[in-house]
This record gives C-alpha cells, structure tokens and sequence, in this order.
C-alpha cells in the first residue's frame, strides 16, 4: 500500500510515516488519491491544527553530555517550519501522531508555560542556569505569533533577572526585541540564530515556511545593534547538499555581525531517517544517492550514530573535510571570537526581593 498523500504544497515531509508505537496506522489507497486528483478535491486536510496541553512543568533537565546546554524548554510541541532533518519530529510519536506531516500540522500550544516557569523560578531549591528557548522545536514559529507564550516567558525571565538563552531560524524574534535588549542590560541573553544555505531555492526545499535567508541575517544584526550576542548555527551540514556552502554562510554571518559561529552534521535518528530518504527522492532526485550515501560515510555506513561527543560531528573522511572547513571559517572570520557567559547572580537576590514584597515565606537558612 503507498503511504503518499495529496496537498503537501509548503510541508516538508512528503509521507505520514507509521508511528511505531500505535499498532494501527493510517495509508491512502493509490485509486482514492486518483480520484481526489480528477475531481480537485484534496484527500488530506493541510491546514495547520492547534491542541491546547497542559504539562505538569515546562522546565527539562538536559542530560546529553555534548549539546551544550542543561535545561530547556519548549513552548510548543511539533513545528510548523518543516525542516525536513529536524531530530526532534521522532518525538510526536509520544504524542499517539508521526514524525512524517502530523509533526508540521499538528502542533501542541503549552498554554501554561508562562505560569509553570514562574513556578519553577519561584522554588526555594532553584538555582540559577541558563535556561534554553528552545532546545526542541523552534519557540518563534508562526505559532508564537498567535499565542505570544514565548514573549511571555521571557518577560516572566526578565521579572526574575534569569538568564535565558534562544535557539531561532525566525525573525519573529524581532518582535521582542525590547524585551531581550532589558535582558541584555544585565548580560541575562544570547541568541543562536540558525543558517543551514545561503540559496533561497534550497531554503524552501529543506525550511519550508522558516524565515528567508535575508530576513535572518537581517535578524542577526537588528540584534547585534542592540549588543545581544549572537551566534550562527551552520547547522546542520548536509554533505553534498550544503557543505559547500560553509565557508559563504561563514563570511555573510560576520558581514551582519555574528558573534561565532557553531555546526553540527546532520544525523537521520529515528523516524527521521525514512522521511528525509523519501523526501530527497522526490524532491532532488538526480542527487539523492550521493546526499545519503555521503551521510551515510559521516557515520559508520549508517544514516545516524547515537554516541555522544561523535553523533553531531561525524566520522571519516568526509566529516573530517567538513571540520577542516569549519576551521577555516573560524579563522578567516572569527579569529577574535569569545565566547559570552550569561549572568547567573542576579537571581537570588532578585527572587528574594520579589517573594518578600508578594508575603511568601521565605526559609529561615
């Protein structure tokens, strides 16, 4: 039976694939689809969805040892950007939907982040570290725009002086830009703004409703005007589809004033792995065997490697070119970088302050 299905104009994935926790999986018949197309009648629905959830907390330890950071959170669950590599697609399956089109149609709003991150910063065993926005799915997608649960975590952020840091592809984040230049007063943020090509037509294959290429580097320096650190995330290097791009990415990342930059490799984990197989078939057809098989090479013969501190880097020869040209850029563009530390004292006070005025009791030790 096909797993194909009709009306994916502006998704990224082309298949609804199985979840392969549900025992029973939904597959359109070849001559339903037939018919759907002679009458001009779509078999599927491709409207974005929204499902109201309420987590019990919003904050998330980070125990992988080499993705940089140790607390997270996500306002939103599932992403309507579409990338196509996206790692965190595998976890929608959780949810009782796919990685494959669930994962960009139907997003989970967490309506009570703002509350459930007060919470947290409120509890007497808290201690102050840098919480990131969004180690997950991307916490400026269209979604925000409706919701604002976003901005209102970071004004939550900055009512507690908290640290915070953002992981973006979308120029949203503009929107918010007095909130972050207050959190900067105080050294509280950073931005990792996301360039995985420098060619629009690229962009739209692999990102298909993320910010443009231009809107992006217009993000980094709006924000680089108002002193915000920020770094360029060249990530991820896709070998054969944009590797070559590295060092332009490099160059125009320090023409709108990026900090530094980072990378990672792509790996295909889960879920993703079909997906991604699928949709590079049909959309570059004429190179998909080389994108796979040079991903393939980055990581044992396989599509994805689950050791830490080798997973996102890649092994062989081809990984090794592309740490060798990371290098390169680095040098050539960022030979001056430093990386910057955000502010972790001001928290207890500020948090003290704040509980003595509202009347909370505060402990005696």
């Amino acid at each position: 039976m096909s797993k194909s299905v009709i009306n994916t104009h502006g998704r990224g994935a082309r298949i609804n694939h199985p979840n392969k926790f549900e025992k029973h999986h939904q597959e359109w018949d070849e001559n339903y689809l037939e018919y759907c197309r002679k009458e001009g009648e779509s078999a599927e629905e491709n409207k974005t969805r929204y499902l109201f959830t309420d987590p019990k907390s919003i904050v998330n330890k980070v125990t992988s040892p080499d993705v940089g950071m140790s607390w997270s959170m996500n306002p939103y669950q599932g992403c309507e950007h579409g990338c196509i590599y996206c790692y965190a697609r595998n976890t929608h399956e959780y949810w009782g939907l796919n990685a494959g089109l669930d994962f960009e149609r139907t997003v989970l709003v967490k309506r009570s982040a703002p509350d459930l991150l007060e919470k947290k910063l409120r509890s007497r065993n808290w201690e102050a570290e840098t919480i990131v926005l969004s180690g997950n799915t991307d916490c400026y997608q269209p979604a925000e725009k409706k919701f604002q649960i976003t901005k209102k975590c970071l004004e939550v952020f900055l009512k507690y002086q908290h640290p915070v840091s953002i992981i973006t592809k979308n120029g949203l984040i503009l929107r918010d830009l007095k909130i972050l230049a207050a959190l900067h007063e105080y050294r509280l943020t950073g931005v990792h703004i996301s360039i995985t090509t420098l060619e629009e037509k690229t962009r739209r294959l692999l990102e298909p409703r993320t910010a443009s290429i231009k809107k992006r580097l217009q993000t980094v320096t709006a924000l680089r005007k108002e002193g915000i650190p920020v770094n360029v995330m060249v990530a991820p290097i896709i070998p054969g589809l944009n590797s070559h791009e590295i060092l332009p990415i490099a160059e125009a990342a320090r023409d709108a004033g990026a900090n530094s930059i980072g990378y990672t490799v792509v790996r295909l984990n889960g879920a993703v792995g079909p997906i991604f197989t699928d949709w590079v078939q049909k959309t570059l057809p004429d190179r998909a065997q080389k994108i796979i098989s040079q991903i393939k090479e980055c990581h044992g013969g396989q599509l994805n490697d689950s050791r830490y501190g080798v997973r996102n880097k890649g092994e062989g020869v081809i990984a090794s070119q592309i740490q060798h040209l990371i290098r390169v850029a680095k040098n050539k563009y960022f030979n001056d970088a430093q990386s910057f530390q955000l502010n972790t004292a001001l928290y207890e006070g500020r948090k003290k302050h704040l509980l003595r005025n509202e009347g909370d009791q505060l402990t005696l030790f």
